[in-house]
């Protein structure tokens, strides 16, 4: 669905406004859809980054406690990764105020090697402790199997 920037922005005021925290999604693939195919996103195209940071700074700006970056065209339903994709939207926006879907164990392990164990992930429920034990550092494949650690008090 298209709606006009200025409208989403004001749905997150709304959100707020009512005293909930608002957590919009932003993406670069325009078309997504759980049963698409490579072959069918490819062919819409995906939208610039900067559209999808832009968008989300103004939703952080009207109060989003926090923006959900949709996978399809980053990590999920692509021949390759855009791991530039994701290395501008936390440059741009700082990893504390967003939270990548993470919809494989491949791609949640690629985050938390590359951006550490507390990583903001939204993952499937049947994910959930796997996940955690990789966060926690007894779970993991070769590349990361006692390599993930915390200094906490």
């Amino acid at each position: 669905m298209t709606l006009p920037v200025d409208d989403l922005v004001r749905l997150t005021e709304r959100v707020r406004d009512a005293g909930l925290k608002a957590k919009p999604e932003v993406g670069i693939q325009f078309g997504a859809g759980g049963a698409s195919t490579i072959e069918a996103l490819e062919a819409e195209g995906t939208r610039d980054v900067g559209y999808a940071i832009e968008l989300a700074k103004r939703h952080l700006e009207a109060g989003a406690s926090m923006i959900m970056i949709e996978s399809e065209g980053i990590t999920e339903q692509v021949r390759s990764w855009r791991t530039d994709v994701v290395a501008r939207i936390v440059s741009e926006l700082g990893l504390e105020n967003v939270m990548f879907e993470a919809a494989e164990p491949e791609v949640f392990s690629w985050y938390v090697k590359n951006y550490g164990p507390e990583v903001n992930l939204f993952v499937d429920h049947s994910q959930i402790v796997q996940l955690e034990c990789l966060r926690s550092g007894i779970w993991g494949t070769q590349s990361l199997w006692g390599r993930v650690l915390t200094y906490r008090p």
